[in-house]
């Protein structure tokens, strides 16, 4: 299991398009991929589930990683983020 922090750039948070993204890049991996924001757990391959934990500009966020390709899918879900998500 590998986690890291990452702090989310997009001015608008995680609305339907960058979410969307985000799990698009997630079900590329094997790996069970999730990501912790305020004591809550969401699944990063779940457009739900990552709209429903609200995440704004600004906020930290933690994805973890467990899987055969756990290293690979953490670097991607990061970089993901790092870039804006396509905005």
């Amino acid at each position: 299991m590998v986690s890291q922090k990452v702090i989310i750039k997009n001015p608008t948070g995680l609305h339907l398009r960058p979410a969307g993204i985000l799990c698009k890049e997630a079900m590329q991996y094997k790996s069970l991929i999730t990501f912790q924001y305020r004591g809550n757990t969401a699944n990063a391959k779940s457009v739900l589930s990552v709209l429903g934990a609200c995440i704004k500009s600004g906020d930290e966020i933690e994805f973890v990683c467990e899987g055969d390709d756990e290293e690979i899918a953490l670097k991607a879900m990061v970089d993901a983020v790092e870039n804006g998500l396509g905005e």
